[in-house]
């Protein structure tokens, strides 16, 4: 079967054959990545799931489930709807909801800082392995620039936004040793994209937030919400804000590759906004945003594929269509006087937060 050109943004040149997807599918063949030796579990592990979509396509006939690449883009963006509104929950109630934004940016500058080794020095080093150095650097300078400062965080991060994005469009622009990049696929996102080896490093990113959150939600509840106080208890404010713009840095560089440089930050805000409208407690409003996240990735994916629509575009606009009714629904809830109702616009924390 032959994807037609510009479906979803892929060329009928980037297509897998079906057959690839079929339950007696060969493990995924490497690009002969340096990474390749420790990457090769979840290689396994992505031809596993590679097998199963393939199997369920076969068996109802949904044509986007019959290609390699879907099959990876599908599991990314299942990721990114768990470790976006996860980190976004904590942002939001922060006031720290354009931190995506300057991450994404500086994000692009390590995206741009991998191709031009590869390309100048023939490394042959993953663009979205030096994205996430660039971005954890970037992340944690945001943090530095207010805590010696004073600044305001929106200054440190309009700060960072500008130098990353400047250093990315420069050494873009470089042709030194005949780099030549296309870049539309970092800017705007790319279900083609989407390698074995770049799912493998998302897998390992997505393990690392879900089990740091796991180990200091408490922590980072209490200095989300009383920053003060959990400072007088003992608690290393500081370090905690550092360990959550990191997280922020991973989830970032992980969503850019289906979501693009410019869209990536909506995944962190809109279905945590939406969840707020509807949802009494923290832990609730987490939930509900996971929920809204994965709703907007199915529903997006298929409609660009099938629409042939730039995937995170279509995403965005699910998302804020899911934000929308979320507003209603909370206002509906509202004016019948439901005492289960949400006041809109606050969340309380949970309680036994220590």
């Amino acid at each position: 079967m032959t994807l037609p050109t510009g479906a979803a943004g892929v060329l009928a040149t980037d297509v897998v054959d079906s057959s690839a997807a079929s339950p007696a599918a060969a493990l995924l063949q490497s690009d002969g990545s340096a990474l390749d030796p420790v990457l090769a579990p979840i290689y396994y592990l992505l031809d596993l799931w590679s097998v199963l979509l393939g199997a369920f396509g076969e068996a109802t006939g949904l044509e986007l489930l019959q290609y390699g690449f879907m099959h990876r883009a599908i599991l990314v963006g299942l990721c990114i709807g768990v470790m976006a509104p996860l980190i976004g929950t904590f942002l939001v109630h922060r006031q720290l909801a354009l931190i995506g934004d300057a991450l994404a940016h500086t994000a692009f500058a390590g995206v741009a800082v991998g191709l031009f080794l590869n390309g100048v020095l023939n490394l042959g080093v993953s663009p979205y392995l030096t994205a996430v150095v660039v971005a954890v650097l970037a992340a944690l300078l945001i943090e530095v620039i207010s805590e010696v400062t004073d600044a305001y965080n929106d200054v440190s991060m309009a700060i960072v936004l500008s130098t990353g994005f400047a250093l990315g469009t420069v050494l873009i622009s470089l042709n030194a040793g005949g780099l030549a990049v296309g870049i539309n696929q970092y800017l705007f996102g790319n279900l083609s994209t989407v390698s074995a080896e770049n799912a493998a490093i998302l897998l390992v990113l997505f393990a690392i937030i879900v089990a740091t959150v796991g180990l200091t939600r408490n922590q980072l509840l209490y200095v989300t919400f009383d920053e003060t106080a959990a400072e007088v208890s003992g608690i290393p404010v500081n370090w905690y804000n550092r360990v959550m713009v990191m997280l922020t840095a991973l989830v970032v560089v992980g969503a850019m590759q289906i979501m693009g440089v410019i869209l990536v930050a909506a995944m962190l805000v809109v279905p945590v906004a939406g969840a707020t409208q509807v949802s009494r407690s923290f832990t609730e409003s987490l939930l509900v945003s996971v929920v809204l996240a994965e709703l907007a990735v199915l529903l997006g994916i298929g409609f660009s594929y099938y629409g042939e629509a730039t995937a995170g575009g279509v995403i965005v606009l699910v998302a804020v269509a899911i934000y929308v009714v979320a507003v209603a629904v909370g206002k509906l809830r509202e004016a019948r006087g439901d005492d289960d109702a949400p006041e809109l616009g606050g969340i309380d924390a949970d309680d036994g937060v220590a």
